[in-house]
């Protein structure tokens, strides 16, 4: 098959999706964009701050990305390329597009708050409590999973204590200085724009130079040469910080700037595929149907296709994740509702074709992902790539797979912050009524409700997880994030339903996840809790078992509570009508 037409195609695809169903999703549940936004009605200068839309764009996409559209594909592609990008494409418009226009919307008429709160105006406070423990329990997995890869990334170390040597070990460290004078450039950005009102144009011009500035010094000098273990305290402190910090310091301009990297790693990925194929040398050699002897070899995942597949990719598809960033920092920033389709439902449907892209890249580099050259999915995409372009370019090669690593990066770090913001969120809601802040908390309610206490509980808890390695860590995160994503759109179905708005787009979705997900899970206990009554597992087996226990318990109770909401509502709206026909 060839790698162009299926990128063009797809993005023919995505861009019709998006004009048309995305459009149609507007209409349907009444975007107005007259309606003042919670970023305007309770503006505080920390966590409610209107963005414009490219910079709140940026954060979005930045936040929801991470490695997700990258490694999902790359990992899933020895299921064949046909299954999935039927998935990218299929689950990418009717599935997350709707699930994350639909989370930010019923947010935005909820003053900005999470999920947690919608269940609680539609399905009471039991389902809310029940909501944010699985909500909270999945970010930790998140603040876990990114704080080990980004530490994995940086680090002169793995997570096993083994010394990274060569081109790798200079490669992390140039990362990591890059990554860290970003963080320098994004606050000084942020004070310029927000505090010196400096035009956004000439803002990001000089930005833009900046990025280029900082990459120049990292890869030439980078005296930064920490352990895994070391980065991992490190990122701990940075995201304590970072997650308590108006958002106009460091998040809206830092994710602001990365969606350049965004925007760069989306351009080098149509030159690089479009090149190679019209200069000869576009290979694409994904089977069309997958090789069942390379599951579970190399970048490969394992499994079948049912279910593995569709937790497999995430990002990319559908993934929970996104439901907690489109009800948590965006809600907060979203300076029109006429904004929330482009922001939501356009973000998901980039990420789309970042996974398309993802394909072609492994699809180029096929041989080596097979034999285990790579030693992660990044590896496949940025080597992918940047063998692309140096099939028609060989002198860009080299500095194009380092932007590529740099891009990458910048979104799990990114990721990692936003993470830890939306569970201090949770966290707080926890221990509060309905419309209460945390100042209006009393007794030990009030010692929790503290961003500050709630955070450092969640940064002490996903670093310490984190410690262990992402590979751990990782087969349970995808498919507590995929449940958590079909806990999410019941959650939106439901007060759709109450406030009697059409939300039968919902159905398939919800359903079809809720299958994929109980039945990875139930996967994964059995597998563990063989292994650790075996002996061939040690007793991350047995605590890896029993969270996926809980999420299982707690997911089936919400759906238990959505399915006679949703009964209830019905029968309401058929004697309404029966009356009003008598």
């Amino acid at each position: 098959m060839n790698a162009a037409v299926i990128l063009l195609v797809s993005v023919a695809i995505l861009i019709a999706g998006y004009v048309f169903y995305g459009g149609w999703l507007a209409k349907q549940w009444g975007i107005d964009p007259k309606r003042k936004t919670p970023a305007h009605e309770l503006e505080d200068g920390m966590d409610y701050v209107p963005a414009k839309t490219p910079v709140l764009m940026g954060h979005h996409f930045s936040s929801i990305a991470g490695a997700g559209p990258i490694n999902g594909p790359i990992q899933a592609a020895v299921f064949g390329w046909v299954p999935v990008l039927l998935w990218v494409l299929i689950g990418g418009i009717f599935f997350g597009g709707v699930h994350d226009f639909g989370a930010l919307f019923a947010s935005l008429r909820h003053k900005g708050q999470s999920i947690g709160e919608i269940i609680d105006d539609s399905m009471g406070k039991t389902a809310k409590k029940l909501f944010l423990t699985f909500g909270y329990l999945t970010l930790l997995l998140v603040v876990a999973a990114f704080s080990s890869i980004v530490a994995s990334t940086f680090g002169t170390t793995t997570a096993a204590g083994a010394a990274v040597e060569g081109q790798s070990l200079a490669a992390n460290e140039s990362t990591a200085m890059i990554s860290v004078l970003f963080i320098v450039l994004a606050m000084v950005f942020g004070f310029f724009v927000y505090r010196k009102n400096a035009p956004i144009g000439i803002a990001s011009v000089l930005g833009v130079v900046g990025i280029i500035a900082i990459v120049a010094i990292g890869l030439n000098f980078h005296p930064i040469a920490l352990s895994y273990n070391t980065w991992m305290w490190v990122l701990g402190a940075y995201i304590l910080v970072a997650s308590v910090t108006p958002v106009w310091i460091l998040l809206q301009p830092r994710d602001y700037l990365s969606s350049f990297l965004l925007y760069f790693m989306i351009g080098a990925g149509l030159v690089a595929v479009l090149g190679a194929v019209f200069t000869g040398n576009g290979n694409f050699e994904v089977p069309a149907f997958g090789d069942a002897a390379l599951k579970g070899v190399g970048v490969f995942t394992t499994g079948t296709a049912f279910p593995a597949l569709f937790v497999t990719i995430a990002c990319g598809a559908i993934s929970g994740f996104h439901s907690l960033v489109s009800s948590g920092t965006t809600a907060k920033q979203l300076d029109n509702e006429k904004n929330a389709q482009p922001v939501a439902y356009g973000s998901m449907l980039i990420e789309c074709m970042v996974a398309v892209i993802s394909l072609c890249a492994i699809g180029f580099v096929w041989a080596s992902a097979a034999d285990g050259t790579y030693a992660s999915p990044t590896q496949v995409f940025a080597g992918g790539l940047s063998a692309m372009i140096g099939s028609f370019a060989p002198a860009a090669q080299n500095i194009m797979y380092q932007m590529l690593i740099l891009a990458v990066s910048v979104f799990c770090l990114t990721s990692l912050d936003t993470a830890t913001r939306l569970a201090r969120y949770m966290f707080q809601e926890f221990f509060l009524e309905q419309g209460q802040t945390a100042k209006d908390a009393t007794g030990y309610k009030k010692i929790f409700a503290n961003p500050y206490v709630a955070t450092a509980i969640t940064v002490v808890l996903g670093v310490s997880l984190g410690m262990t390695g992402y590979t751990k860590i990782w087969p349970l995160f995808g498919a507590a994030n995929q449940l958590l994503a079909a806990v999410g759109l019941l959650a939106v179905c439901t007060w759709l339903g109450a406030v009697g708005k059409n939300n039968k787009m919902f159905y398939v979705p919800m359903v079809f996840m809720l299958a994929v997900t109980i039945c990875s899970l139930v996967q994964t206990i059995t597998a563990k809790l063989t292994a650790y009554v075996s002996g061939s597992a040690d007793v991350w087996a047995l605590i890896q078992a029993a969270i996926a226990i809980l999420l299982v318990v707690l997911a089936l109770v919400l759906a238990c509570i959505s399915a006679k909401t949703l009964y209830n509502q019905h029968v309401s709206k058929k004697n309404n009508k029966d009356s009003l026909a008598a």
